[in-house]
């Protein structure tokens, strides 16, 4: 018994101390333990070994396997006490719990100003930097915002000298094309000719498959892919394909924490204009749903 309470007393006394004296031979990190070690070299192995059963993805931890598992079991073990809510891991509780508050922890060292999360701090210090974190492979202008880079390389997509002229008239406001109908102006005739239709109701476009009409035929290319399945754009830091580009970039947000649409009331950022309407509302006594009964 005293040999098991001395045991005891050595592994406590160790797992305090700052003492690692397992060293990676790779890239000479050191660890307490040798599973920590192990558990590390599969970094530079790349080996991973715990396998879903799910799904082909594999894991370097078997808790990372057990965190990935839950989103085809739906387990949601982490339950805010206030609202509820269920998530699949402890980080993302804390994270939530603190939209309940007013408390700010990340602050931002050049302003001062606080943020909930960090992922919104990180997208609020690309405006302090003196140059970008997106950066233009073709002239390397440096942008804070992907979005923002994603704008400028049209500049770079002009192959003929008509096609710059159009494009000039996006930032000229100049509109040569108005319609005859409504007086609305437009910088291209084939942006006019679209808008024409709208005031016939003309739906030339038509689906072979179930009939609809649209009034133009990028409008029925995207509508094609409900029947075909077809999801051209696909996401490079995941899985996920969409049917539209538009849909693809709303999504990559998630991934790169950038909310170009922010609360001009608490600071608050969106990743979609339509949340950010939704969200005005509560600054406001405002109901504008109502019931028709």
């Amino acid at each position: 018994m005293d040999t098991v309470k001395q045991s005891l007393k050595e592994a406590s006394i160790f797992t305090h101390s700052q003492e690692r004296p397992f060293k990676c031979s790779d890239c000479g990190s050191n660890f307490k333990r040798a599973a920590d070690l192990r558990e590390h070299e599969r970094i530079h192995t790349e080996e991973r070994p715990f396998s879903c059963s799910h799904c082909t993805k594999t894991f370097r931890t078997s808790s990372n396997l057990r965190q990935h598992q839950r989103v085809h079991t739906g387990e949601r073990p982490f339950t805010c006490s206030v609202c509820g809510k269920g998530f699949t891991q402890l980080s993302s509780l804390l994270k939530h719990k603190v939209t309940h508050t007013q408390e700010r922890p990340f602050k931002c060292s050049d302003c001062g100003r606080g943020f909930k999360s960090s992922g919104e701090l990180m997208s609020h210090k690309r405006f302090h930097t003196a140059e970008g974190l997106f950066t233009c492979s073709v002239c390397g202008k440096g942008f804070n915002r992907s979005s923002h880079l994603q704008t400028h390389q049209r500049v770079h997509r002009f192959k003929s000298s008509s096609n710059l002229r159009k494009h000039h008239r996006v930032h000229t406001k100049e509109k040569p094309f108005p319609c005859s109908v409504c007086g609305k102006g437009f910088t291209q005739l084939s942006s006019l000719l679209k808008h024409k239709s709208t005031h016939t109701q003309e739906r030339a476009f038509q689906c072979t498959d179930c009939g609809t009409g649209f009034e133009s035929s990028h409008e029925l290319l995207i509508h094609q892919r409900v029947h075909t399945g077809e999801r051209p754009f696909s996401c490079s830091h995941c899985t996920k394909r969409f049917k539209r580009l538009s849909t693809l970039r709303i999504h990559q947000r998630v991934h790169t924490g950038e909310k170009p649409f922010p609360c001009s009331v608490c600071g608050k950022g969106f990743t979609q204009s339509s949340s950010l309407l939704r969200h005005n509302v509560t600054h406001t006594k405002e109901r504008p749903f109502k019931c028709s009964d």
